[in-house]
């Protein structure tokens, strides 16, 4: 099934955060007439059971009633023709980086932190506690090696390098298990030489500024996604700068979430920073994703939502006869739910359901999606993702500091002054002084993502 224009699409059916989520930061009532003439800027209510109009310069307004579940929404002509190419010039300018997505010595070094037993992983692995590691149950969980997507074929090569199934029956036991050195594993993905085509993600990146001072189309979009998501500005205007990628021919991204779980030992990556709190492992924690079409792709490129619609959600059920539903290079038309790129569409969905008090909860597993295969030319996407802390503690001391650092913004912006022939003027942001901390940490030099304006 694809969806259509302009439609509002069931992912799920457990109840998701609405406009009663986020309470400390529900913003006014938005203008459903659109006074501040943004174009392409269909707004899609999220109370329950209530009709609301859908509406928008390019599309017939219509009523629609939203169901209480998870739903991603298809908004054509949410972005004009001259506004994606406007886009794609900057991030060409901005310049790209590799999207991979590989492992490191920090890596390595907070897996030994964490106090995890053999035993206690092994557990973790053996989804019907029968005592055996099915090879589906090893590919669910996997997120080894070198960035390489993991196939059925590679665990098999594997298990005879580290000698780890000595039978050879491609399922360990608890007593082969035991035997294992975990290190081995990691050494043996290290050796491991990758093509393109073999990565989880095939793609290059970069992220535009779009906070004060930032080019007006740039201020223009995060106002419009305002709009759509009517969620807080102050939510919207500290969470991540936009990010925009091009897949080429031969480009793809398994299926993944945009947002991971956050345990006792994760933190999220806004609000880490201002929290002090220490964790061996951080998550960018994206309660909403808005991803835009910047181009039509000749072929392929598709956006996969590979189990939107079931009534259940089984983890195992993903793999099937060594047919992984999650693989977008062989398996996209399996999906349940494809959306065609189509220029200047936006595609909006939500990442967590709600934790009951009115607050976010844990992650929609329904929200699983990937890039399909480009066959045939070059695909142009970008993602605003919305940033919230599960954690409500950490998400308003959060808002807090930046309440309290918008008064000092000359201070602040001091050590992010650039040489003046490139950026003349500061950054007043104070919320972008921490995204680019934390987009250095983990992606390399980022400086430049502050230097855009108009």
């Amino acid at each position: 099934a694809h969806l259509t224009a302009g439609s509002l699409h069931s992912m799920s059916s457990p109840t998701v955060p609405g406009l009663e989520a986020l309470q400390p930061f529900l913003p006014p009532a938005p203008n459903p007439a659109g006074s501040d003439g943004t174009q392409g800027a269909n707004e899609y209510s999220r109370e329950r059971n209530k009709p609301q109009p859908i509406m928008g310069s390019n599309c017939n307004s219509s009523s629609v009633s939203v169901p209480a579940h998870t739903f991603a929404a298809e908004i054509p002509d949410f972005l004009t023709e001259e506004e994606c190419k406007l886009i794609v010039h900057l991030a060409k300018l901005k310049g790209l980086q590799k999207s991979q997505i590989l492992p490191t010595e920090d890596y390595e070094e907070a897996m030994e932190m964490i106090e995890i037993s053999q035993m206690d992983i092994f557990n973790l692995l053996d989804h019907n506690q029968d005592g055996q590691l099915q090879l589906k149950e090893v590919l669910t969980h996997t997120r080894l090696g070198n960035g390489r997507w993991m196939t059925p074929e590679n665990i098999r090569e594997m298990y005879t390098a580290v000698k780890a199934d000595p039978d050879g029956n491609g399922v360990l036991s608890l007593e082969e298990f035991k035997q294992l050195n975990i290190r081995d594993f990691h050494k043996y993905m290290g050796s491991q030489k990758v093509k393109m085509s073999d990565l989880v993600r095939n793609s290059q990146h970069t992220w535009l500024y779009q906070g004060e001072g930032a080019h007006q189309v740039m201020r223009a979009i995060r106002q419009r996604v305002m709009r759509l998501t009517r969620l807080p500005p102050e939510i919207v205007e500290h969470s991540e700068p936009l990010q925009v990628v091009r897949y080429d021919q031969g480009g793809h991204y398994h299926a993944h979430m945009d947002s991971g779980p956050v345990f006792p030992e994760t933190a999220c990556s806004h609000t880490k920073l201002v929290a002090n709190e220490s964790a061996p492992f951080e998550t960018s924690c994206r309660y909403v994703t808005v991803l835009f079409y910047l181009n039509n792709v000749t072929g392929g490129g598709e956006t996969v939502f590979p189990i939107a619609d079931n009534r259940t959600y089984e983890e195992m059920s993903l793999i099937q006869n060594d047919i992984d539903l999650r693989d977008t290079r062989k398996n996209c038309d399996k999906g349940n739910l494809r959306v065609k790129p189509q220029q200047g569409t936006a595609v909006f969905w939500y990442n967590y359901l709600s934790d009951g008090e009115g607050w976010v909860g844990e992650l929609d597993d329904f929200a699983l999606h990937g890039g399909c295969l480009v066959t045939q030319g070059t695909k142009w996407i970008a993602n605003n993702w919305i940033n919230v802390d599960p954690n409500r503690r950490r998400q308003q001391q959060f808002q807090q500091e930046m309440e309290r650092f918008a008064g000092s913004e000359a201070d602040m912006a001091q050590p992010w002054e650039l040489e003046s022939s490139r950026r003349p003027g500061r950054v007043r942001d104070w919320c972008d002084k921490w995204w680019a901390a934390a987009l250095c940490v983990h992606r390399g030099p980022c400086v430049t993502v502050l230097t855009l304006q108009s």
